[in-house]
């Protein structure tokens, strides 16, 4: 039975033995690393411990788009490969010993999705035929189409990644916790991709609470429309709120031992329960930095949970 938990995101440790596998990689095909991908033109801003904008910078990032059939689509943003050092200092402000040793870790290019997965889209897809077990086509707590899917399990996040993989004939997966730090700090080391701190006007989390010296904004109390506030550099919205994401990862309590070429750490570990990326409507700013991370059971609902999807280019 899956267990339905609300507010409390819990981590764990310990030790265990797993494999994450999303889609059946052997029959499907991942688009060329050649494909001539069209590019999209994007601004984001670098913000200063009181939240005002010191910077702002311009970039351009490659999309593929998926049809999804009834009328739906799911935009793909081109991470460039790259090294970063993943984790946080014991310098950085509520950081903790989950998120250390620091380490160089080289990502190879990969598609990530530029919003989480949308209600609309989980819809579409949770309609397809079933590859390993039943999809509850509206699961989530707050309603609406341009509203982030939330209430899934990991088991459900990876079922869905299964049956796009059957739809499309491309290697859907999550997107491994090293991914996901590159891909939410895009080329930054501070707390937050948009500097020192994060401000309520950009993005959804317990806004009544500061980071830095930032002034708060009232609560919203929910999840917003996907695309509601600025992106980061690599182009991608949402990492900082709305919901946390499930990421392929099992959840090991620090990162000694952790692979360094920027694929899923499958192995050891506590194999009952994955890793969160993000932070949520729910969360302080202090847990939706970029280098925090947590664990949480695999089979458990959360209305502050959801996900994005990865896939190899």
């Amino acid at each position: 039975m899956k267990r339905r938990n609300f507010f409390k995101l819990t981590s764990y440790g310990g030790a265990g033995l797993t494999t994450a596998v999303c889609g059946s990689r052997a029959l499907a095909t991942a688009p060329s690393s050649n494909l001539n991908l069209p590019s999209f033109d994007f601004a984001t801003i670098k913000i200063d411990r009181q939240g005002q904008i010191e910077q702002q910078t311009y970039h351009q990032a490659n999309l593929y788009t998926e049809s999804l059939g009834n009328y739906q689509t799911l935009a793909m943003v081109a991470i460039p490969e790259g090294k970063f050092l993943m984790g946080s200092s014991t310098k950085e402000k509520f950081s903790s010993d989950r998120e250390r040793p620091q380490h160089q870790v080289r990502v190879p290019k990969f598609l990530l999705g530029k919003y989480s997965v949308t209600q609309a889209q989980w819809r579409t897809v949770a309609n397809l035929p079933q590859v390993k077990r039943q999809l509850n086509p509206n699961p989530s707590h707050f309603q609406g189409d341009r509203l982030p899917v939330e209430c899934v399990s990991w088991l459900d996040a990876v079922e869905f990644c299964d049956r796009l993989t059957q739809y499309t004939g491309k290697p859907y997966r999550l997107p491994s916790e090293a991914e996901w730090e590159y891909a939410c700090r895009a080329n930054t080391q501070t707390p937050f991709s948009y500097g020192d701190t994060v401000t309520g006007n950009l993005a959804d989390y317990a806004s009544t609470f500061a980071y830095a010296s930032e002034t708060g904004i009232p609560y919203r109390h929910q999840t917003t429309e996907v695309g509601s506030f600025m992106p980061n550099a690599f182009g991608l919205y949402d990492l900082h709120g709305n919901v946390r994401e499930w990421c392929a990862d099992v959840w090991h309590e620090n990162y000694r031992g952790a692979p360094s070429n920027g694929k899923a750490w499958a192995t050891g570990g506590k194999s009952e329960c994955r890793i969160l990326r993000g932070g949520s409507w729910a969360n302080k700013p202090s847990h939706c930095r970029s280098a925090h991370r947590s664990g949480y059971p695999a089979d458990s609902l959360n209305r502050a949970i959801g996900f994005r999807v990865a896939m190899n280019i």
